[in-house]
């Protein structure tokens, strides 16, 4: 908020909206609510908001069991990109996405049967489906003690060296729906709440709204106490 030609107000008036609802508001819909004549210095205002709550969720690491997988989010593709003509992985207007999850097994005691319950969530925007780029991931997000499932990509070759055990299984429908469960649930969640809110997002700016997902999913139980966690976060995370 510092050095902000934005009344306090407008800064509180926005962290209220974009903490009162799970879909969230497009900095259009911020504007035409607060009755702003300029979209610019909204824009900004929004996109910070989201900077300092990526920043809050960056001090913390994953830990137990966690699910690992990616997902391709379509984003807006620049002139240059559209020309590459690029298709498959690297494609123009498809930005690989690294989603984490820590996934607890539980054991119904009536039916004996297993089940996942999920705690918190990473989402790590990857320049590249390189190995070093997921080792550099899984050293920042992810707890050295943890245990890690993935699928058998060949460039999850090295997770072993950072965590205490990788667990690899074929990628079928099987994994999706079990060992994977949480991961594919958040990543169909996360495209279904940025297609729907924003429509058009581009590359360079994936990331922020994927940690405004994030942020409010990892606090899906704090009720009307996300408003005062949200100003904290903004004070200070940035």
């Amino acid at each position: 908020m510092q050095n902000s030609n934005l009344s306090f107000l407008i800064w509180y008036k926005t962290m209220f909206l974009m903490s009162m609802t799970k879909k969230g508001f497009s900095s259009k819909e911020i504007q035409k609510q607060l009755g702003l004549k300029r979209y610019e210095p909204v824009w900004a205002m929004v996109h910070k908001l989201r900077k300092a709550m990526g920043n809050r969720d960056d001090r913390y690491t994953l830990e137990g069991m966690i699910e690992m997988d990616e997902g391709y989010f379509t984003v807006e593709s620049s002139e240059f990109e559209k020309n590459k003509g690029i298709r498959g992985r690297g494609a123009a207007g498809k930005q690989n996405v690294a989603i984490m999850a820590e996934s607890t097994p539980l054991e119904d005691i009536n039916t004996k049967k297993n089940s996942r319950h999920c705690r918190y969530f990473k989402a790590k925007v990857l320049e590249s489906h390189s190995k070093d780029e997921i080792n550099n991931t899984i050293n920042n997000s992810i707890h050295e003690k943890s245990i890690v499932f993935t699928d058998k990509s060949t460039s999850y070759v090295d997770i072993a060296d950072y965590v205490e055990l990788h667990i690899t299984e074929k990628s079928d429908k099987k994994t999706t729906e079990e060992t994977l469960k949480w991961v594919h649930i958040t990543i169909s969640n996360a495209k279904r709440n940025l297609l729907g809110n924003y429509h058009k997002i581009k590359g360079k700016y994936l990331q922020l709204y994927l940690d405004e997902f994030c942020y409010k999913l990892n606090r899906r139980y704090f009720g009307e106490k996300l408003f005062d966690r949200l100003v904290i976060a903004n004070i200070t995370g940035l």
